[in-house]
């Protein structure tokens, strides 16, 4: 079980990873073959298409909730809101893993451009 251990976690940890996965492979530290990227970018594809679809009924969670005028309602709404939006909320860690996925998508096509250079690269030697 992953305990959140302060602002931006769990998932920023996730857009930090993505960033320096993307910097990986824009320095040629891996490679991946076509084969191998398109299965990987469909992943990341589909995922991303899951989380456009859901945004829209999602963002409901942001609103007040109606749960009436009771002492413990008054209390709960207000929390109930936060989960939602606050720095470690749930749209706002959504928002951040849509993000990751862009850069995730970025470093395995570049990462497929390393496996063809080098490839080539090898071609022209043997």
């Amino acid at each position: 079980m992953y305990i959140d251990e302060g602002p931006g976690a769990p998932l920023s940890a996730i857009g930090r990873a993505m960033n320096d996965f993307a910097g990986n492979a824009a320095s040629g530290r891996f490679a991946v073959n076509e084969r191998g990227g398109e299965a990987l970018l469909a992943a990341i594809r589909n995922m991303a298409a899951w989380v456009d679809s859901q945004s829209n009924r999602l963002r409901a969670l942001a609103q007040t909730p109606q749960l009436g005028t009771s002492n413990n309602a008054q209390v709960m709404k207000p929390y109930m809101q936060q989960v939602a939006v606050d720095d470690q909320g749930f749209l706002t860690q959504l928002t951040s893993f849509r993000e990751s996925l862009v850069k995730a998508e970025e470093g395995i096509k570049q990462a497929m451009a390393n496996y063809r250079q080098t490839d080539d690269e090898n071609a022209i030697r043997y």
